[in-house]
């Protein structure tokens, strides 16, 4: 396994690390900015408030985007694992 096969491997693993946090931390951090607004212009600063819509926003992503994360994961997994004949060689 040469020092090109490791940083392709390492780039692939991050890259699918990013797509598939990018959505749930996009939801989160559009729905803490909406909150953070919505907090400012009324004052009120619970900490609750700011908290349970981004755990119910991101349960959302979840349940809507569960089955491409899933088939992702499985199909860089199981293309990991037919790689490693070549990268013992």
């Amino acid at each position: 396994m040469t020092h090109t096969d490791v940083i392709n491997l390492a780039r692939e693993s991050v890259l699918m690390v990013l797509t598939l946090a990018g959505p749930l931390m996009g939801v989160a951090l559009i729905i803490g900015l909406l909150i953070s607004v919505l907090q400012a212009t009324t004052q009120i600063q619970d900490q609750m408030l700011n908290l349970a819509p981004k755990i119910a926003g991101v349960f959302v992503v979840l349940l809507v985007l569960g089955s491409w994360f899933l088939n992702s994961i499985v199909d860089f997994t199981v293309n990991l694992y037919a790689q490693i004949p070549q990268i013992i060689r």
